[in-house]
């Protein structure tokens, strides 16, 4: 046993240990503590001493307390790790070494126990294992292979994913200076045998997209890296990786073709392409748009809306409709805008807008189509006029027929009858007088025959040529033909017409519209009044406008508007009157492309409008 002072004088010199040390006896029992101790397993010296040791640390490793046991007996110094949880809850991980306590008579009187704080080493070790763990895994799905080659030994190691990416057996040994023999001759030889060399003569890494033959001969795309390693300034090797990219290789690839066989598609179509983001941004465009907007460049026209290329007032509108689209996730389709151009031209484009909406039924952006259909709208105009002229071909062709048939059978009926009564007639005064009501019939019926010709001559003689002739110089002549019938009914004829103003007319016909016009003024003229003629010309659209007014007896509209052109058709009882003039005039002026309205208003006069086409 120890002396009272003894052991004063050892409890003293063990308290101011640098090392975490306890002394146990025999019984296990703690005789003597280093501050140390105490601090490391937050202890107290009162508590402590003459405690069992193994009864302080809670789930204690039974291996630790057999390692006492065996330093007891005098076996060999025994190191364990034993884990200590703090009153904060924290782990911290002691490194144990166990050791027999002699006395002065070398007999075993106990252990002595120190404790090593090892928790940094402990948490280190671990994170490098979880590394190294999350480093394979991500070897393995990236298919990364690691190698590296030490200069001193001339041996170069390649792990197993290195091997299996060169398909090499596992019992291989690779040649540093052989390893560029695996690279395609060529580009990928070259640029590896270069790239090695220069990162061992100017200390720099690299990294290359090469083309790799394996050993089995496959071709596979890889991305090679490497650094170099030196010591004392002198090479002395290299670490890097090697990645199998070929399925991402040729994904992209595929891609690529497609982007391209797409951007061929969307740049060859008869469209305006453009996809806008939530601000109607563009970010991908076709050529057609780009020609649309006047830019020659992607640059100038990715990443700009609407206001940088049209109006403010057209800008607001299409951004109200991108800002609908992607609001209410609905498209709009086929609508109509008419759009200047730059020389002037108004054209009309069909345009579509779709969202583009995300997994989460979000719009990020939309799809704009725009199409010219100009050509189109106007072969609709073109086809719309060439209804309107069949449908009223064919209520002529109706109406003619019809004529045709009711005045020739008319005719024909006249003759019959008139053939009767000559037949059974004895008288010869009698028959003298049913022979000139014949002759009187059959100058009816070939007057009835030149109307009729006249008219089948102007709709089916398509081929007469339209001239800019002088309308005032026209009139004039139209004057002087018809000059005895207005002096005698005292009709005074206004001309307002300019010299330089002229129509786009087949000259056979201006000179038949012209005298009907004029001579209606004069058969209609009132008796109530001084009779005029007055004419002038304004210009309307692609139509010269000639304006035919007398104050005559006037029409009533309401009553015969419908009839007024119509064949043989009367209003007033005059003598002369026989309803074939106007019929014919509106056919010469519809055969020239035109047309002809009428104002009147009974007891006032009336206004003849003709509209001559100067375009068509």
């Amino acid at each position: 046993m120890l002396k009272g002072s003894q052991k004063s004088t050892n409890n003293y010199l063990i308290k101011q240990l640098p090392k975490a040390t306890v002394f146990v006896d025999k019984r296990k029992a703690i005789v003597y503590m280093s501050d140390k101790w105490l601090n490391d397993f937050e202890l107290y010296n009162s508590v402590a001493i003459g405690k069992n040791i193994i009864s302080l640390f809670k789930n204690s490793n039974p291996e630790w307390q057999k390692s006492i046991s065996q330093c007891l007996k005098g076996l060999p110094n025994l190191t364990l790790t034993e884990s200590h949880q703090n009153k904060n809850g924290n782990k911290k991980w002691f490194e144990l070494h166990s050791t027999p306590w002699y006395d002065e008579n070398e007999n075993i009187i106990g252990t002595i126990l120190q404790a090593e704080d090892i928790t940094l080493r402990v948490s280190t070790e671990t994170k490098l294992e979880k590394l190294e763990i999350i480093s394979e895994d991500i070897s393995d799905m990236a298919e990364i292979g690691f190698w590296d080659y030490n200069l001193a030994e001339d041996k170069m190691f390649w792990d197993s994913r290195t091997k299996g990416i060169h398909e090499v057996a596992d019992d291989y040994i690779p040649n540093f200076i052989e390893t560029s023999n695996f690279y395609k001759l060529g580009h990928s030889r070259n640029t590896i045998s270069m790239t090695v060399n220069r990162a061992i003569t100017k200390e720099v890494p690299f990294s290359e997209k090469l083309q790799l033959i394996t050993a089995k001969g496959n071709e596979i795309w890889v991305i090679v890296s490497g650094k170099p390693l030196y010591k004392k300034g002198k090479f002395s090797g290299m670490v890097g990786t090697i990645q199998n990219i070929n399925e991402r290789h040729l994904n992209e690839v595929r891609t690529k073709e497609n982007q391209r066989l797409l951007r061929t598609l969307i740049d060859n179509l008869p469209l305006s392409v453009s996809i806008k983001d939530l601000e109607s941004r563009r970010i991908l465009v076709n050529k057609s748009e780009m020609d649309f907007c006047n830019v020659q460049t992607e640059k100038e026209i990715i990443g700009k809306d609407d206001f940088s290329f049209f109006d403010k007032a057209r800008a607001e509108i299409t951004r109200k409709d991108d800002l609908s689209v992607m609001r209410d996730r609905k498209p709009i389709l086929r609508k109509e805008v008419n759009h200047k151009e730059e020389n002037g031209d108004l054209s009309t484009y069909l345009i579509s807008k779709i969202p583009l909406i995300d997994t989460d039924e979000h719009a990020y952006g939309l799809v704009s189509i725009r199409m010219n259909i100009s050509d189109i709208k106007q072969k609709e105009i073109e086809l719309r006029k060439l209804i309107d002229v069949t449908s009223s071909q064919n209520e002529k062709l109706i109406n003619f027929a019809h004529i045709v048939s009711h005045n020739l059978r008319s005719h024909s009926a006249n003759f019959s009858m008139l053939l009767d009564f000559l037949a059974s007639e004895k008288s010869e005064p009698e028959k003298e007088k049913i022979m000139q009501m014949l002759l009187d019939a059959s100058d009816n019926l070939l007057e009835t025959l030149d109307n009729l010709n006249e008219v089948v001559h102007i709709t089916t003689n398509t081929s007469l040529q339209k001239k800019y002739i002088q309308i005032s110089k026209k009139i004039e002549a139209v004057q002087q033909n018809l000059g005895a019938e207005l002096e005698k009914h005292k009709i005074k004829v206004i001309n307002t017409i300019k010299d330089h103003i002229k129509v786009r007319v087949v000259p056979a016909y201006i000179d038949s519209i012209l005298t009907n016009f004029m001579t209606n003024g004069i058969k209609y003229r009132s008796p109530e009044r001084d009779s005029f003629i007055k004419l002038s010309a304004t210009v309307e659209g692609n139509y010269t406008v000639l304006h035919i007014e007398d104050n005559g007896l006037g029409i009533d509209l309401d009553k015969y508007g419908e009839k007024l052109f119509g064949m043989y058709k009367t209003f007033h009882n005059n003598k002369d009157a026989k309803g074939i003039g106007l019929y014919i005039t509106k056919n010469q002026i519809e055969a020239m492309r035109g047309k002809v309205t009428v104002d009147s208003k009974v007891g006032q006069g009336t206004t003849f409008k003709i509209y001559f086409n100067d375009k068509d």
